[in-house]
Order: structure tokens, then sequence, then C-alpha cells
């Protein structure tokens, strides 16, 4: 595979859609600034899918990346409603042209669909490979069993599975880091920052919009239940002259083969995310952080 992929990486999730509420100037300024100084940052690992803004996501990456293709690892999502084999491939043609690549570093299948067998719906990945429009194969959402299949079924290292993995979401830790740790595998940590929930900034009264809206851990129960842990990531950061979600990413990616994709709202955030991978958390502030389980 030989893939190097920064542990720090960009999620693209807000770029276009609505969800996220952030509007048309983000979309058509500061989305593109954010990619733009990524690169500047060591932060190659850009991430998207195609249903993220039905493909304006991909489209905004592709306009970002086109001074500097080269330098960018970019990783998007087939969306497995219908994941047969001619399906698979013409999405992946037509990712390829949103994004303007002739080949896409990480091609994933965003969620096993329980209609259809793995087998069959990691098969035309395989195809992609042959024809090179795909350099490595992922996953989104997969149990380890789950995984295991689809690299069966391929024949091929799967090189990553990107899941939901954050100090407040810690099922990855059963199962998944392990294999991909013994395996040279990558976990690939979506939300890491829970939509702002890890980075101190909102109370119980804090106006919440877009998806925040429905944000377990944002609910007054929610933020009342992790105060323990929050309270701890903000003793850390005091100590180590860093932010509260410095700390919180730093905890992640400290893990071999562990690597994080958090959206940000502004260059500034993005930079913060980005100096959380120079912190070094001492085996004791880790294990403490671990050893909350809110949930």
């Amino acid at each position: 595979m030989g893939a190097r992929i920064s542990v720090i990486g960009l999620g693209t999730w807000q770029f276009g859609s609505r969800e996220w509420g952030y509007g048309p100037d983000y979309a058509g300024k500061t989305a593109l600034e954010l990619v733009h100084r990524s690169l500047e940052l060591g932060i190659n690992l850009i991430d998207t899918a195609e249903m993220y803004g039905r493909g304006s996501s991909e489209k905004i990456c592709g306009r970002a990346i086109s001074a500097d293709r080269e330098g960018y690892f970019m990783a998007t999502k087939f969306t497995p409603l219908l994941p047969l084999p001619p399906v698979l491939i013409t999405h992946g043609y037509r990712s390829a042209s949103r994004l303007g690549v002739k080949e896409i570093d990480l091609y994933q299948m965003h969620w096993p669909n329980p209609a259809f067998p793995i087998s069959m719906q990691i098969r035309a990945m395989g195809t992609l490979l042959e024809r090179g429009l795909v350099k490595n194969v992922g996953v989104s959402n997969y149990s380890l069993t789950q995984w295991l299949k689809a690299e069966k079924a391929l024949g091929h290292p799967i090189l990553s599975n990107q899941v939901h993995y954050s100090l407040l979401s810690r099922k990855p830790d059963l199962e998944l880091v392990p294999y991909a740790q013994a395996n040279s595998r990558i976990i690939i940590a979506y939300s890491p920052l829970e939509q702002g929930a890890l980075t101190g900034k909102y109370g119980v009264h804090s106006q919440k919009t877009g998806v925040r809206r429905v944000n377990k851990f944002l609910r007054p129960q929610g933020i009342a239940k992790t105060a323990p842990l929050m309270e701890e990531l903000v003793r850390i950061a005091e100590e180590k002259s860093a932010s509260v979600s410095q700390v919180a990413l730093a905890w992640l990616v400290s893990q071999p083969n562990v690597v994080a994709i958090p959206g940000a709202s502004a260059v500034k955030q993005l930079e913060m995310n980005a100096a959380s991978s120079d912190l070094e958390l001492t085996d004791a502030q880790w294990e403490t952080l671990a050893s909350y389980r809110p949930f």
C-alpha cells in the first residue's frame, strides 16, 4: 500500500451541506482556504463523500486541490444504497470526475448495506483497483467481522475503516483498533470532537444549530454526564498550555494506526487541530482520560 497519511486530516461533510448551516460564503471561500491551508500545515488527508451535499463537497474539494493534486491524499466514499458492481463502478468514475482526479487515493464503502452480501458489495472495488481508478480501498462503519469478510472477498488489503471514534465513543477500542495496529491497517476517526462536545465551547444554555441540535452529547443530560471528563480535559489542557480540543485529538492520534478527521469552521480552528499532532500526553494523562466512560 505504501500510503503516507497525516494523523490529522480534514473532514469535509460541512462543505456544501445544508445540515451544518454554514452558508454559501463558507462553501465558496472558507472551504477552499481550509484545504489550501491544510497542505501548508502538513495535513494531506482530505476526506469527503458523494453524499455530502449531493456531490457538492467533492466538487469543492476538487477545485481546492487542482493547483497541487499530488500533495493531497484524497479519500471519498460510495453511498451503497444499491451496491451492485455496475453502480459502484459508475459512481467511482463520477466521484473522480467531481474531484478532478485520475486516481482516487482511498475509495471507501460508506457503510455496509445489510440487504446485500458483503462479498457482492466489495467485488467492484477490485475492478476499480485493476483499472487504476482507485489506489486503496477502505470501508466505513464496518464491524471487525464485516471488515474481515470484505478483505477476504476483495483478495486485497483494505487499508482503512472509518468509524465514529472519540473519547466519548469508545466502541472501536474493543476490536477495531487492536486489529488495525496488529495488521498495518488504519482507523480513521470521524466526529473525533463530537461536533463540538469535546471542545469545551458548549454549555447547557449554549445555542446549538444544524446537526448539533440532535447531538446527544450536547443536550443537558449529555453535558451533565460528560462533565467529569471535561473537567479532566480542562486540567490537562492547562498543564499543556493547549486547548481542550487539542487534548481530545491528541488522545486519539497518539495511538498507533489511528488518524482523525475533524472538520473546521475557520482556518484558525484548522490550525489548532493540526497542532494537536505535536501534543505529547504522558502515559498517566492518557490513561486518566481513557478511564472515563460516561456513556
